[in-house]
C-alpha cells in the first residue's frame, strides 16, 4: 500500500466555529462528529479533525488545498463576501492581491485561530 495522509489534527478554541468556517468558506459539507472531534472531509480521502484546546494559546498551522479554478473563484467569492483580510504571499506583504504562481491562482486568509489558510489551482513546481 502507498502512504497516504490519511487526517490531522487542527487545535481550536471553539471547534464548532473553526471547522464551520473552513466547511463554509471551501463549500464543503457540514463538519460531522466523531469522539471529541468535528470532521471535515475534503475530496482526496483527507479530513481536518478539529478539536478544542481549552484557553491557550493555539499553535498557527498552515493548511494548503489544491482547487479547480472554478472552486478558485467560488471561494475566493465568500473570503470577499466576508470582508475577511487575505493576502498574495505568506508574509503578508501583498494585501488583497491573490499570486499567479506556475500559472494558476493562489490566496492566503486565516481562520478565527489565526491558522494560515490557501487555496491554490496549480501545485506549486508544477
Amino acid at each position: 500500500m502507498a502512504i497516504q495522509l490519511n487526517h490531522t489534527i487542527v487545535h481550536a478554541r471553539d471547534k464548532r466555529e473553526s471547522a464551520t468556517f473552513l466547511a463554509e468558506l471551501l463549500g464543503l459539507p457540514k463538519p460531522k462528529p466523531f469522539g471529541p472531534f468535528l470532521i471535515v472531509d475534503v475530496a482526496n480521502g483527507v479530513s481536518l479533525d478539529f478539536i478544542d484546546d481549552g484557553n491557550g494559546p493555539i499553535s498557527r498551522q498552515h493548511y494548503a488545498f489544491l482547487v479547480s479554478e472554478p472552486e478558485f473563484d467560488a471561494i475566493f467569492a465568500r473570503i470577499r463576501e466576508r470582508g475577511l483580510p487575505y493576502w498574495a504571499d505568506p508574509a503578508k506583504q501583498r494585501p488583497n492581491e491573490f499570486n499567479t504562481h506556475d500559472g494558476g491562482r493562489g490566496v492566503y486568509w486565516e481562520d478565527p485561530n489565526g491558522h494560515y489558510l490557501e487555496i491554490i489551482t496549480r501545485p506549486y513546481g508544477g
